[in-house]
């Protein structure tokens, strides 16, 4: 599956399939939570909570390719991420893009 963040591919005509999406809720676990809280004390970057976002955006990614590929996609373009706090320590990261198939 070609994942793209542009509109189009060159050379290719395209048969617009829809809007895909992929979500997951990801939580921090209470270790990690704690050294986050040491870590905002002297500053610099959060490593759990980077790796945490980073796992969330590959399982949204996943979910979005599987929904496409169920479509008969080719590809998937124009793809965003969002992210969002749903509750205090867990995060929302959505995938999403416009599913194609090649003509």
């Amino acid at each position: 599956m070609l994942l793209l963040n542009i509109d189009y591919i060159p050379g290719k005509d395209l048969e617009v399939l829809g809007i895909v999406k992929g979500t997951v809720v990801q939580s921090k676990n209470i270790g990690k939570d704690f050294m986050a809280g040491m870590k905002t004390l002297v500053g610099g970057e959060i490593a759990g909570y980077t790796e945490m976002l980073n796992e969330a955006r590959q399982i949204a990614t996943k979910r979005m390719v599987d929904e496409a590929a169920a479509l008969g996609a080719d590809a998937v373009l124009n793809i965003r991420y969002g992210s969002s706090a749903v509750m205090q320590g867990a995060a929302e990261v959505i995938a999403y893009g416009t599913a194609v198939r090649y003509k």
